[in-house]
Parts: structure tokens; sequence; C-alpha cells
């Protein structure tokens, strides 16, 4: 496969870097796709001129016409975070495969009820389809990550989980550039705007299609004792006989990450449950995870994808170029996912990644503020920048090319990677809920903080972007190339950032421990069977 295979620590024979692997997760990756472009179509699309003069928002104040645009997009991310909260039922009961089923049919009707408003009926079908739309984004954004992870080989575990990552950017892509080009190529009539919103259609459409092929996650399955069809998947995604060595010990990794998990945990519905009030351990892995999308969405990523009109405005841009603008940041948010899926997540590191964006994303935004400050672009509009705004303008491009392979994508896969299977869907339900709580924050408030904080907005996730530095550095642990299995002991490994290493090193020992036993089993196997024989 060339670049897209990785060396592993134990041998991997080349079949596990199959197209089956990569099919099953770019079929998972419709449901970020969905997410990417409802998240970025929206905040361009209601701004439109047709839009507007069909619901009399051009007649309204400033205040009024702000209080709508927030509950447009804030009623989708409350929709999103309920979602998220009830995905682990579903994950648990009915399996992953299903629950993406579930997610692209929720989503798919809540598109469709959006496309129903119009002048005469209001704007509460509207708001009706947004919170539908946002249950089932919530559910997918909760299940695709924990699938790849389940179905990924360590070595390119990054690299699957990241699809959902790059699905999410081409679809905030497609969403900007969909809103410029209806813009500059029609009338402003109802059709106008009412295309974007019917987009959404599509890619739900394609994720239920593509939920009907792809196979169950063959960890699900083992946690819930149907050992055959999980050895039929397993022997299947990674292309390889039941009896070879690498599904042996992936086989015996999974047995004896269920095992501890009885004796720690347990297995059923509510043990998880029971484990976050007692098990510390836990409890401290969750606010980690939970504290990554805080930090995620401290950034300024959620204002910017839901409000980028107000935000370029607001460094001085004209109306007439700012959604060109929108679709030259959905451009490099798409590249640079690109690169990171490839090049940077498995190779560089989740942890350097995060710590590289956290330094780089403050300084630009305390540059962009700076600018902003000084110049005071709002209160003095030309109609074309001066070299001061170009610098701005450059700096923001910069800290989109630095934070989109960096804090964009990266808390996702580490969030996939953090807990043992019976805890994985409540856990990654909870973060997952979280991120779209802090997402609703944001989303909500976005548009009041610029009005009453101007330039200050931008110095404010600057300083969040600095502290998430000391965060990451001091608490997260590099979680590249360990199994999911064994992801428990990283935690205990001290100090954080050489835990990878010093866990790494344990594993290569107990692994060829474990092939010399397996061999010497099967050498006394064959040598007893050859004397009863004799």
């Amino acid at each position: 496969m060339g670049i897209l295979t990785l060396t592993e620590d134990r041998p991997t024979p080349k079949s596990v870097y199959n197209w089956r692997v990569y099919a099953l997760a770019g079929i998972a990756s419709c449901g970020s796709n969905m997410i990417g472009y409802t998240s970025a179509f929206i905040g361009t699309t209601i701004t439109l001129a047709s839009f507007m003069k069909e619901f009399g928002l051009d007649e309204m104040s400033t205040p009024q016409r702000n209080l709508i645009s927030e509950n447009i997009v804030s009623l989708f991310i409350a929709g999103a975070f309920f979602g998220a909260l009830g995905t682990y039922a579903l994950g648990h009961f009915i399996g992953r495969k299903w629950s993406l089923a579930v997610a692209a049919t929720v989503f798919f009707l809540g598109s469709g009820l959006q496309l129903g408003a119009n002048s005469a009926r209001g704007l509460g079908i509207l708001y009706a389809g947004r919170v539908l739309s946002g249950l089932g984004t919530g559910i997918a954004s909760n299940i695709i990550p924990i699938y790849l992870s389940e179905l990924a080989p360590p070595a390119i575990r990054g690299r699957l989980v990241g699809l959902y990552e790059l699905g999410w950017q081409i679809g905030g892509m497609l969403g900007f550039w969909i809103n410029y080009g209806v813009e500059q190529h029609m009338p402003q009539t109802h059709e106008q705007w009412i295309i974007p919103f019917a987009i959404q259609l599509v890619p739900s459409g394609l994720l239920f299609l593509g939920a009907l092929w792809i196979k169950e996650s063959p960890r699900w399955l083992f946690l819930k004792d149907r050992r055959r069809q999980a050895m039929e998947n397993l022997c299947w995604i990674r292309q390889l006989a039941a009896d070879d060595m690498y599904i042996t010990e992936e086989v015996a990794a999974i047995d004896q990450a269920l095992e501890y998990q009885k004796s720690s945990i347990g297995i059923g519905f509510w043990k998880p449950f029971q484990a976050l009030a007692t098990n510390k351990s836990v409890m401290y892995r969750l606010m980690l995870g939970c504290m990554l999308f805080f930090w995620q969405n401290g950034s300024g990523i959620n204002a910017i994808n839901y409000y980028s009109p107000t935000i370029f405005k607001s460094i001085g841009v004209d109306s007439n170029t700012v959604n060109l603008m929108t679709g030259i940041f959905g451009v490099i948010k798409a590249v640079m996912t690109f690169l990171w899926l490839l090049f940077l997540v498995d190779q560089f590191g989740r942890r350097n990644l995060l710590l590289v964006g956290a330094v780089t994303g403050s300084l630009c935004m305390w540059v962009i503020g700076a600018y902003i400050c000084a110049v005071k672009p709002e209160d003095n509009p030309s109609t074309s920048l001066n070299g001061g705004g170009i610098a701005a303008i450059f700096f923001f491009y910069l800290w989109t090319a630095v934070y989109t392979p960096t804090w964009n994508g990266t808390p996702w896969v580490i969030n996939s990677e953090f807990f043992d299977p019976n805890f994985r869907s409540l856990a990654q339900a909870a973060t997952t809920a979280s991120n779209w709580l802090f997402n609703f924050l944001v989303s909500r408030f976005t548009e009041q903080m610029f009005a009453t904080m101007h330039y200050g907005v931008y110095f404010f996730f600057a300083a969040l972007s600095f502290l998430a530095f000391f965060f990451a550095f001091f608490l997260i642990p590099e979680t590249s190339g360990i199994p999911l299995e064994k992801v428990d002991r990283l935690f205990d490994c001290k100090p954080v950032w050489r835990a990878n290493g010093i866990l790494k090193a344990a594993l290569a020992e107990e692994e060829e421990q474990f092939r010399y036993e397996v061999k010497e089993t099967s050498y006394h196997e064959e040598n007893t069977g050859s004397i009863a024989a004799s």
C-alpha cells in the first residue's frame, strides 16, 4: 500500500493493511461528511439575502437578527448534545453498524423537515428539523470514532479515525463553496437558499446505504459473546485465516481485556455507570477527554465555523468577498486535514500535535486581535484591505493551517483510544456530549461576544490556547501505537511525557514471551502426537 502502510512494533502481515479496512472507514466517514456539511453551510446560508427576505430578517434590528441566527445554529447543537448522550444505549444493545443506520435515518428525516420551511409556515418547522438533524449528528459523532478505532490495526488507528475528521472537513468545504456558488450564480429566490439545505440529504442517504453493507465491529461482537461472527468479521477485515498468528494474538488480547473488565468494571449495561462512581482511573480519563473538547472549543474554531461572515467582517473584509474568503478557509482545512491524516497523526504523534498547535494558534490569535485593536476596521470601513489587514488575513489562514492538523481532529482520535471496550461506548457518549455542550455555548454567545468584546474575543481565544499547552504537556500521554486493550496501562506509566515509550518497551518484552510460549506449546503438542502415533 506504500504511503498507506506503517511498520508496527510486532510482525504484521501486509494483508492487514488492505482495501477492506479503508473501505469500511470510508463508508463510516460519510457520517462525518453530513456533520461537516451541516455545520458549515448554515452560517452563510442564513445570511443570504433570499433567506433573510423569505423570513423577514431583513426588516429586523441587528439584535433580533442575531438572536434568530443563534437559535438556528444552537438548536441543532442542542439536538446533537442529547443525541450523543443517548447513543450509549444504542451502541450497547444494537451495535455500531445499526447505530450508524439509525443516525443516518434520523438526520435524513430532520433534513427533509427543514425543506418544508417557507414564509407562510415560518421558522418553526426549520427549528424542529434542525433539532432532529442534531440528534442524528450526535449519534454519528459518537459512534463513528468508536467503530473506526475498533476495526483499525494499531499502527494506522490514528489514520483511520482521522478519516472521520477528513470527512468532516470535506463536508465543511463543500458547504462553504456551495453557498458561494448559489450566491454568485442564482437569483435571490426561494430556490437559492433551499438548495444548500437540500444537499444535506445526500451524505445521510449514502451513510444509510453504506451501513447496510459494512461489517459489525468484531470487538463489540466479542463483548456480546458472539464469538463465531466476531471471528468471521475479524478474519474478513484482516484478510487472514483464523489460525494465523496475528489473529491469535489479537483475539488473545481482546479476551484478556474482557477478562480484566469482568473482574474490575464488569460486563453489562449498568456496570460502566457504577464504575464512574468507584473507579478513579476511569473518572480521571473521562475528565481528560471532556477537557480536550473544552480546550478545542476554546480555540475559537466553532465560532469561526458557524459565524465565518461575522469573523471576516471583524477583520475588515467587505461583504462582497466574505463568502469567497470563507470558501478559502474551508479549502485550507480540508487540505491540512488530508496531510494530517497521511503524515502527522501516527508519525508525529497525538501529543506533539496538541503542543505545537496550542502555542502557534495562540500566537496567531494575539496578532489578529492586536491588529483589530489598533486599526478598528469595523469603525473605519474600506473597500480594500490595507497592509495590516492583509497581514491579519495571513495570520488567520496560518492559524487555520496550524489548528486543523493539531486540535481539530486529534482530540477525537485520542478520545476513541482512551477507554477499554466495555466502558468505551458510555465514555465516548459523555465526551462527545461535552463537545456539543461546549459547542452550544460558543454558538449561542459568539455574536453577542463580538458585539460587546470586539477584538477582545481574539485575545480570549489566544489565552485559552496558551493554557491548553500546559494541559496537554502535563496530563495527556501519547496513545499512538498502543493496542486498545493495553491503553489502561498507559496511565500507570510516569512521567506522562515518557509513558508511551515505557509501555511500548514492556509490551515488546511480553510479545516476545507470548510468541515463545505459543511455539513451545505447538512443539510439545507435535511431539506428543508423534509419540502417541508410534
